[in-house]
């Protein structure tokens, strides 16, 4: 059987992630000292393994997650339809009491099944997945690609991954993200299914843990 093998990972830590900030799709950040070195513990962890190409949001995070393989030569392609969820209106921000309460609301309502939500100016997680299954299509559509490298965003990530095996979108905080965290994936052409290795594995930190 014809498989594919996807290394999932979120981008490393910024400044925004340490403050507390929202960031989604409308915040450009760079990663942060801790976010640099986050990515190069990834790399030296997993600088092994064949990745036929690598997979990247439009937004500048991801790119600097993956730089150290891209310094190699390895091929890579931007895909927005990777990016965040747009945020709107709370996107550099850092909640207080009311946007708190905003954003709790919106949580509760998407855990209720009300997916078709979308942010105060922004998008929805129903908008969210539909963009998701046209970079999907595309990744999947290369079947010389073994096995790749995906880096995008947290709140992407549990959208995504509840499409991918299956889960209704209100199940998206079953997934538990970290900076710089990986899910290991295999899919299978043949039944067109994915399956999770590895979830939420960090393992490759304990490095600066040690530091």
């Amino acid at each position: 059987m014809q498989q594919k093998t996807i290394y999932l990972i979120r981008h490393g830590e910024t400044d925004y992630n340490r403050r507390g900030v929202v960031q989604g799709s409308g915040v450009d950040s760079d990663l942060n000292d801790m976010g640099r070195a986050q990515a190069l513990a990834f790399f030296q962890a997993y600088q092994h393994v064949p990745f036929r190409k690598i997979y990247i949001s439009a937004l500048k995070r991801t790119y600097q997650t993956v730089e150290p393989f891209i310094e190699l030569g390895m091929p890579y392609e931007k895909l927005p339809g990777l990016n965040e969820i747009s945020w709107g209106v709370m996107e550099g921000k850092v909640p207080g009491n009311i946007d708190n309460e905003y954003y709790r609301n919106l949580i509760e309502s998407w855990a209720a099944g009300k997916t078709d939500l979308p942010t105060d100016g922004g998008e929805s997680p129903d908008d969210v997945v539909n963009r998701q299954k046209v970079a999907f299509k595309s990744i999947l559509s290369h079947t010389d690609e073994e096995t790749v490298l995906v880096a995008m965003h947290g709140r992407a990530m549990r959208i995504l991954l509840c499409w991918l095996t299956n889960r209704p979108l209100a199940q998206m905080d079953h997934f538990e993200h970290s900076n710089l965290c990986l899910y290991k994936l295999i899919y299978t052409y043949d039944t067109n299914e994915f399956s999770i290795e590895l979830a939420n594995d960090t393992s490759h930190l304990l490095t600066l843990a040690l530091a």
